[in-house]
């Protein structure tokens, strides 16, 4: 068993389960999962499974159907294949991007300026943003499994809010990464943005509140936080940091060519790439409808919901208006 496994502590209404009880549920989940092709194989690590069952507050059948969900996902959209060239054109401006330096903890920082989109093809963004949610994963330390996320608010307004790409965002972002956000910084945030997020709040688990921080240029506080959390030097100036060298699209276009060429073995175990068989999702069982809890009976209305599930606030200006008959109604 991975040694990355972790005494997972009681957190708002997140379950305390011993390593023995981790080892156990992991067990469990991969007698259910059953064989896989070499590539789903490796993505069910212990510390991937861990996260699933985290996400689904230690229940194996939610938390394996919601595997077997990615696994489907993953075996047809074939994330790890995205390449640069597929996908430049919408890193252009800047919108999303890996940035050239990590936090304190070793995490990797995903830049997002919602203001920057250059694009209408809903399908486009998306593809873009799976891109550097696999990239930003591939460039993570081997015992570090969430990543942070700067969100630039300078410029922003809801116009550039597109509700059919937010809502496909989600999706994506909240079945098929869970717990891959360690935390969201939400930088200089327009004046409506906050009540909107005490409304959303008293829904979410502490565990998730705690994941989104607001930050703000004018406030000595919020300074405190991007100093504890960040090599001053290292960090751009546009929040708060000493680098004024800003995005180069052809300095990232370099970066994005060389670590595509690292993706391969990064799903081979660095052994040679060989053909894969065309995978048969019948033959993975990847359909079941396993959602009953441990017990057989299912919580339809949770109180509470987990970091997986939502994260509105984030997700809501992540993404931008994809075409100009996208509604921009925020509900």
């Amino acid at each position: 068993m991975s040694a990355a496994l972790k005494k997972s502590s009681s957190n708002g209404s997140d379950k305390s389960v011993t390593i023995e009880e981790q080892h156990a549920k992991i067990s469990e989940i991969r007698k259910l999962i059953g064989p896989l092709p070499e590539k789903l194989a490796i993505y069910c690590s212990d510390a991937a499974l861990t996260r699933y069952l985290r996400a689904r507050n230690w229940n194996v059948k939610k938390a394996t159907k919601m595997l077997k969900e990615t696994l489907k996902w993953r075996a047809e959209y074939k994330p790890e294949e995205i390449r640069w060239e597929e996908v430049a054109h919408e890193a252009e401006t800047g919108k999303i991007y890996r940035s050239n330096y990590i936090d304190k903890h070793g995490r990797t920082v995903l830049v997002m300026r919602p203001s920057c989109q250059n694009t209408k093809s809903t399908k486009g963004q998306i593809r873009y943003l799976v891109y550097c949610m696999e990239n930003a994963i591939l460039n993570l330390p081997p015992d570090k499994e969430q990543m942070v996320w700067l969100i630039d608010f300078n410029g922003y307004n809801l116009s550039h809010t597109s509700v059919k790409v937010t809502r496909e965002t989600a999706h994506i972002l909240q079945d098929h990464y869970p717990e891959r956000l360690g935390l969201a910084i939400l930088y200089n945030p327009p004046k409506f943005f906050e009540p909107f997020w005490k409304v959303v709040k008293p829904f979410l688990e502490p565990k998730t509140q705690n994941k989104v921080k607001f930050v703000y240029s004018d406030d000595p506080n919020s300074k405190k936080i991007m100093e504890e959390l960040f090599d001053m030097e290292k960090l751009e100036t546009a929040f708060g940091g000493n680098d004024d060298s800003g995005f180069n699209i052809s300095k990232y276009a370099e970066r994005m060519r060389e670590d595509d060429k690292r993706m391969p073995a990064f799903w081979t175990r660095g052994n040679p790439q060989s053909a894969e068989p065309p995978v048969d999702l019948n033959s993975l069982d990847l359909n079941s409808d396993s959602d009953a809890s441990d017990n057989g009976k299912v919580d339809s209305s949770p109180s509470h919901v987990s970091d997986s599930e939502t994260l509105s606030p984030s997700e809501s200006v992540i993404v931008t208006k994809g075409s100009d008959n996208d509604s921009t109604e925020v509900h």
